[in-house]
């Protein structure tokens, strides 16, 4: 189970006051007639009978709202919102929300995790607050729920941007990260490392155990390029109180889900799309996403050269800039 939830977690992972800009026009152009209704804040949002902690930022620009949906499975947003998120609503509306069972949001009672269910909550959520069309911006999980919900409703996305996007391939994750383990320990921690790998087993349970030894230093290692970056994350998550992530929901996703692999089913999409990656990304690795951006119809793919499972931590500027031209691309 640990492994699974370290194999997908994004890890999980203000109102903004309007600052003029002058390359703030071609975004604030692009309204929807509802959009101008919106006010910033939090609250927490009802759709299909699980309220959902939604908060809204720089609703004053008045732009298609970016919706930012959080990893995991099971994360949340908090560390998102208070690092690379207030550079975003200096020039869009963002409106951060978080999955039911997640976070600050509330848990189903009847346990419902399935992936056709989060797309349906993310359009009640969009129906509630009026909104004709949105951006998605989709982390690690998210950015497969992200992709989902824009199969399903690609007449009410704008654009589409996944970063580091996780969409099945378990088996080809596993071996990612076996042979990433492998890399970034040292000394003893590398000595338990081999003993496991030279022990009866598939990836399965190799990654399994693996999870259950390494320590802070070696996970760090495994998720950023420049592991120093891992302190203000780290402080972040302690900070929100919120815990770990959705075990349950979690347990959902660790095993492959059923119908027809979302790469298939992405085939011809028509929606914008930007696809970003790290180029030392150990969790997705370079080539799947590259795929992904490639089964697209319109989408751009971008590697981000010092960076790893957090571009948006390791290269703010360049992340915040790349975001802000491809929203300005039709």
């Amino acid at each position: 189970m640990k492994s699974i939830l370290l194999l997908l977690l994004v890890l999980a992972a203000v109102g903004c006051k309007p600052v003029p800009s002058p390359n703030a026009a071609p975004l604030a152009a692009r309204t929807t007639k509802l959009e101008h209704a919106l006010h910033d804040g939090e609250s927490l949002l009802l759709a299909n009978g699980v309220e959902h902690w939604v908060r809204i930022a720089a609703a004053a620009r008045a732009t298609i709202p970016v919706v930012v949906i959080h990893g995991g499975p099971g994360g949340n947003n908090y560390a998102f919102e208070h690092t690379i998120g207030p550079e975003l609503e200096r020039y869009a509306t963002v409106l951060y929300y978080e999955q039911r069972g997640c976070g600050r949001s509330k848990a189903p009672s009847d346990h419902d995790y399935a992936m056709s269910t989060l797309v349906a909550d993310l359009e009640a959520l969009r129906e509630r607050l009026g909104l004709e069309r949105i951006h998605l911006l989709g982390y690690s999980f998210g950015g497969a729920l992200a992709l989902e919900y824009a199969i399903a409703h690609p007449d009410r996305v704008d654009h589409m941007i996944l970063q580091a996007p996780m969409f099945g391939h378990l088996e080809r994750t596993r071996a990612l990260q076996i042979d990433a383990f492998d890399v970034v320990s040292k000394g003893e921690m590398h000595e338990r490392v081999r003993g496991i790998l030279r022990a009866p087993g598939g990836d399965e349970e190799h990654i399994e155990q693996i999870w259950k030894v390494v320590d802070t230093k070696t996970v760090d290692a495994l998720l950023f390029h420049d592991p120093a970056k891992a302190a203000p994350m780290r402080k972040l998550w302690a900070e929100s109180h919120l815990g770990g992530p959705n075990q349950e929901m979690a347990q959902t996703y660790s095993k492959p889900q059923p119908g027809d692999p979302l790469l298939w089913r992405a085939r011809g999409l028509d929606t914008r799309a930007l696809v970003m990656v790290g180029l030392y990304d150990r969790n997705v690795g370079v080539d799947g996403p590259r795929e992904l951006s490639q089964a697209l119809s319109r989408a751009d793919f971008v590697v981000f050269d010092a960076s790893a499972h957090f571009p948006d931590l390791e290269e703010p500027d360049k992340y915040a800039d790349t975001v802000k031209a491809f929203l300005g691309k039709r």
